[in-house]
């Protein structure tokens, strides 16, 4: 069953006791307090999987949530859990708690690496390449005024530290894509970005070849820019997935990127 019908039609699975209840992509109950990880959790099982591929990297409020499942309880409850091991490695980084923690659920986990050849022998080797841009003299003096005003407030401020810290990350990081992430003042890109211009030179030499590109950006909004970049840059349609976009949208654009149709499009923005 999908996720949606079971919040859905939560009371027809919960009226049935199951042998076996397996809980693929498992982060989708990362938030014990949505009505779908409720409703999941009220179904009977004897046996209980969950499976990801989603690490758990930000928030170990995913990792209570995901065992909680598999063994209700097994870990407390969520105020205790924040208490004693939550808020001591994400605040603290308290490194005795970090391994207690690994030593307590390590029995009931099995990870499977990608570079197991044992499991996976046809999977290629991932190739990593890092290609350095430089600043324009706009990004550069942009970047500079966020990072001399932030260090002042930072240096004023003592109850939320943390989260202008946070924000001046996110600005930094939006002013490295292009200035108009950060100021939002032109769709226009021109040469403003050094970042964008690498960009471009790359997706040049993929499109002599032939070959088809993906392009991730974690904003939205740098993603419609490139978008209209894109397309009129090199008179050529673009693909945009976004999550404000509906399924059938989004499986519309993938099966039309993945088409082996020449015309297909080649650069698909995510």
């Amino acid at each position: 069953s999908s996720y949606s019908t079971v919040r859905a039609d939560g009371g027809l699975f919960q009226g049935i006791e199951w042998e076996t209840l397996f809980l693929d992509e498992a982060q989708n109950i990362k938030n014990p307090l949505t009505k779908q990880a409720i409703s999941i959790s009220k179904i009977k099982s004897r046996n209980r999987f969950s499976l990801t591929g989603t690490p758990v990297e930000n928030r170990i409020s995913e990792l209570w949530s995901i065992i909680n499942f598999v063994n209700p309880g097994f870990l407390s409850n969520w105020n205790n859990f924040k208490k004693n091991f939550a808020e001591p490695i994400e605040l603290d980084e308290n490194k005795q708690k970090q391994e207690l923690l690994k030593r307590i659920i390590s029995p009931f986990i099995l990870r499977r690496l990608k570079t197991d050849k044992s499991i996976i022998n046809d999977l290629p080797n991932k190739t990593e390449m890092k290609e350095y841009c430089s600043l324009t003299k706009e990004q550069a003096s942009l970047y500079q005024a966020i990072v001399n005003d932030s260090l002042q407030k930072i240096k004023n401020e003592e109850k939320n530290r943390r989260a202008l810290i946070m924000a001046t990350l996110i600005k930094l990081k939006q002013v490295c894509n292009h200035p108009s992430n950060y100021l939002k003042d032109s769709v226009n890109l021109q040469d403003r970005s050094g970042k964008v211009k690498r960009l471009r030179e790359l997706i040049e030499v993929i499109l002599e070849n032939k070959e088809k590109c993906l392009i991730f950006t974690q904003y939205k909004e740098m993603g419609e820019l490139l978008k209209t970049d894109l397309e009129n840059y090199f008179d050529t349609p673009v693909c945009f997935l976004h999550g404000a976009q509906s399924r059938k949208k989004r499986e519309e654009l993938i099966e039309c990127f993945q088409s082996d149709d020449g015309a297909s499009p080649k650069i698909f923005i995510l």
